[in-house]
């Protein structure tokens, strides 16, 4: 009889990490520090950055946007921040089906950056 190999080559990190800031944090504590592979840790550097840059879009739109819009009315701001949040979610999507398929592709326009941001993780 063979003994049990974990074979998760970093995968498993690298899908959790995509749902949620709570995701990455599970991914990166419970996952990938006793486990450190090379999938792991480039797709928990990219999710880490593309988190930083969601929630700072998240202050941005509802701080100072919604200030704006009740002062003066600038609506196309608006629609200015939802198409670079569908942007987001189409880089988000990009990432996770390269960390289905346990692929290290960077994420468009961000992902090299990621690589370079973040060299301890």
């Amino acid at each position: 009889m063979e003994p049990l190999v974990n074979e998760d080559s970093g995968k498993t990190a690298g899908i959790v990490s995509y749902f949620t800031i709570i995701g990455w944090l599970i991914a990166y504590f419970g996952m990938h520090q006793n486990n450190k592979t090379s999938l792991g840790s480039y797709q928990l550097r990219q999710t880490l950055l593309l988190h930083i840059i969601s929630t700072g879009l998240w202050f941005l739109l509802s701080v100072v946007l919604g200030a704006l819009l009740f002062t003066a009315g600038v609506f196309s701001l608006y629609y200015l921040f939802r198409l670079i949040e569908l942007g987001l979610f189409v880089l988000w999507l990009i990432g996770l089906i390269g960390a289905v398929n346990g692929q290290e592709k960077p994420i468009p326009i961000i992902g090299k950056m990621a690589q370079t941001m973040f060299p301890g993780i």
